[in-house]
């Protein structure tokens, strides 16, 4: 009886969908009410957290919910843990954080609230089975976008800037730098970083952002891949704004999608990173009343969930055809990742 009523369900909610109403929540999905707690730049950075705010849309969209969206503005741990805090005493179920700065107060909130499933992206140091840890092969996206740079630029020189010189971004550094020397042994690739830890503000600091992309402009390079949050516009804009032909590469979403039409002349491809899907997924394991709980290390007790080209969670967009004509290039280095004849370098100079 049970499966005939979700089947009735689905085919209802389906047939409203045809005729452009949104379906009303189902008694599971009634009773969820998501939290989604946004770092500095929160939704409208047209990058990392609008992508997480493309999961939750949709999610909204399908099942109808209910839910709460904060950002944080000082950046401080403990201005991140009162709002999970708040969003938690509120009811909300499940609260996804969205960054891995949001690690040491989703521990202190979740042992507070153990009846309450959290999610946090980028980070899986929280052993506990109520947060669900997503994390991502970075370095696999990346290394597809060398591909791409390699195979577009001219002078043989390329940059890549990161928002701040910590780990996660070096895995951004490390697969491009990998795929670009694959690709080209002869190019060279610039590195640098916004900002330095521990000042995280390289990942909203657009202006500076322009300032080293018109240094590296001038030193040649004719590529420039920014792995930097809201910082990344600096690059879009010093590209636009050159007498030069720049080609620049986005990050997290497809950033084609959101660029002026003088930027999108420019954008050559962007890293994307389904921060939309992981977000999604908690929420559609939530309303189906389960976890996302795949082992991530079973010696720590972490669990969630890694997104890698095998499953989708990363991989280049290819708005604006730019890149169509290397198309099989990028297709054959992403299937020999699949394989594990490549192995991809999360670190610097491995």
């Amino acid at each position: 009886m049970k499966k005939f009523t979700r089947i009735v369900a689905v085919a209802a909610a389906a047939t409203m969908a045809t005729v452009g109403f949104i379906a009303a929540p189902s008694n599971a999905a009634s009773k969820v009410k998501v939290g989604i707690a946004y770092d500095i730049g929160g939704r409208g950075d047209k990058s990392f957290n609008d992508s997480a705010a493309a999961g939750l849309d949709r999610a909204k969209k399908k099942w109808g919910l209910a839910s709460k969206e904060i950002t944080v503005t000082q950046g401080t741990d403990s201005e991140r843990t009162d709002k999970l805090r708040l969003l938690a005493k509120a009811g909300y179920n499940p609260i996804i954080a969205i960054g891995f700065l949001y690690a040491g107060p989703i521990t202190t909130v979740s042992q507070e609230f153990p009846n309450t499933q959290f999610g946090i992206v980028d980070d899986a140091s929280v052993a506990a089975l109520n947060v669900t840890s997503m994390i991502f092969a970075e370095e696999q996206g990346s290394y597809l976008a060398g591909v791409a740079a390699a195979l577009s630029s001219k002078s043989g020189k390329i940059g890549y800037v990161g928002g701040v010189r910590i780990p996660l971004l070096q895995k951004f550094e490390a697969g491009f730098v990998a795929g670009v020397k694959a690709t080209k042994k002869s190019a060279t690739v610039d590195v640098k970083y916004v900002s330095e830890p521990p000042d995280f503000g390289g990942f909203n600091d657009p202006a500076k952002m322009k300032v080293i992309v018109k240094g590296m402009i001038d030193k040649g390079i004719d590529v420039v891949y920014s792995a930097a949050g809201g910082s990344g516009a600096g690059n879009f804009a010093a590209a636009a704004e050159s007498s030069k032909k720049v080609w620049t590469i986005g990050v997290d979403s497809d950033q084609y999608l959101s660029a002026s039409a003088k930027e999108k002349k420019n954008m050559l491809t962007s890293m994307i990173k389904r921060v939309d899907v992981a977000v999604y997924d908690v929420i559609q394991n939530a309303v189906e009343g389960r976890t996302v709980n795949d082992i991530l290390d079973p010696k720590a007790g972490i669990y969630g969930r890694r997104y890698d080209l095998t499953n989708g969670g990363v991989g280049v967009s290819y708005s604006g055809g730019y890149i169509n004509k290397y198309k099989a290039q990028i297709d054959a280095a992403a299937a020999a990742i699949k394989s594990g004849k490549i192995k991809v370098p999360a670190v610097p100079g491995k």
